[in-house]
């Protein structure tokens, strides 16, 4: 089984047992997902909307929180939530340092879109070594399980329900309620505001651009770190665990609009569900095997989204919804 897939998915099938009988974890699990992305989808489209450069290394800023996470539990024998703090700020400053190293160079050469995307993924190969380089430290030097583990076991239980359940939305709420505070409230947030509509003009008038997308990145960073370090308590971790959600990630941006921070929270949730629910039920109409093409959903889901609505549902108005029902029938 896929490390990206949560292991009670073979709960779900009708070989382990009764859909009916976990219908409430199937859809905790579909929340928990849910609001795991939207973290993740949150960070993509904020640095999208700033320096309009796809990361493809955002899935392995979750990586190294899932490693704060093991190594918090594992060799510490800390609870990983205490490390929270320590997962936002190291992936934070990885990063940052992809921008200001890497990025912000090749931005001022003015590096094509595809060079600069090419950039963010071989930061991802080097960061991903590094990991698989600590993963071995790990097993070597304190004797811990640094692939396919599950933390599970370490998460708290209330009401019986994983801890997850309650921290994974609250941490979702919080995230969109301090950047609305600071995009609408703020002299940084009308910065920030200014610059994602003209750059050009934005320092012009003094706004220090290059502080501002200094800023997007250390908190996409942190929101990635955050979000892999709870998904170890939910999943496998693993090295490639990060990259291995990237369709789902892109996905849940795209659906949302890469140019809409609030759609963020929609598309998490809609591709998060949709994954479980869909590979859940498919599962129960056709058999288990067809667990293993679950990274399809995210991907038809693009796909889909790029046909019908390029810019995604939050740019949907009332022309735009009659002209897409329009082609929908026309399509019939």
């Amino acid at each position: 089984m896929p490390p990206f897939i949560s292991p009670t998915d073979a709960l779900y099938c009708p070989t382990f047992g009764g859909v009916v009988e976990l219908l409430d974890p199937l859809f905790r699990d579909a929340i928990i997902y849910g609001g795991l992305l939207t973290l993740l989808s949150t960070g993509l489209t904020l640095t999208y909307m700033t320096t309009k450069v796809p990361n493809f290394a955002h899935g392995t800023f979750a990586t190294v929180g899932t490693y704060v996470s093991l190594t918090a539990a594992r060799v510490w024998n800390q609870s990983p939530y205490l490390l929270l703090p320590l997962s936002f700020f190291l992936s934070a400053l990885i990063a940052l340092a992809l921008y200001i190293i890497i990025l912000r160079p090749l931005i001022r050469r003015r590096s094509s879109f595809a060079f600069l995307m090419v950039a963010t993924l071989a930061f991802d190969l080097l960061l991903l070594g590094m990991l698989n380089v600590y993963a071995d430290l790990l097993s070597r030097a304190f004797k811990v399980t640094s692939r396919y583990f599950v933390l599970r076991f370490e998460d708290f239980r209330f009401a019986d329900q994983p801890g997850l359940f309650y921290v994974t939305p609250i941490a979702v709420l919080a995230t969109i309620v301090a950047i609305h505070i600071a995009l609408t409230r703020t002299k940084f947030g009308v910065a920030m505001r200014a610059t994602v509509e003209n750059p050009a003009l934005s320092g012009v008038v003094g706004i220090n651009v290059n502080l501002v997308y200094a800023v997007s990145w250390f908190i996409a960073g942190g929101l990635g770190g955050v979000s892999g370090s709870l998904l170890t308590l939910w999943i496998a971790g693993n090295p490639d665990v990060g990259p291995s959600m990237l369709p789902s990630i892109f996905a849940s941006s795209i659906v949302g609009g890469f140019l809409n921070i609030y759609g963020a929270v929609l598309g998490g949730y809609l591709v998060g569900i949709a994954e479980i629910l869909g590979t859940s039920y498919f599962a129960h109409w056709v058999g288990s095997f067809v667990i293993a093409y679950r990274p399809l959903i995210p991907l038809f889901i693009i796909g889909i989204t790029l046909l019908l609505a390029p810019a995604g549902l939050t740019a949907i108005g009332k022309h735009s919804l009659a002209r897409l029902v329009r082609r929908l029938v026309a399509s019939k």
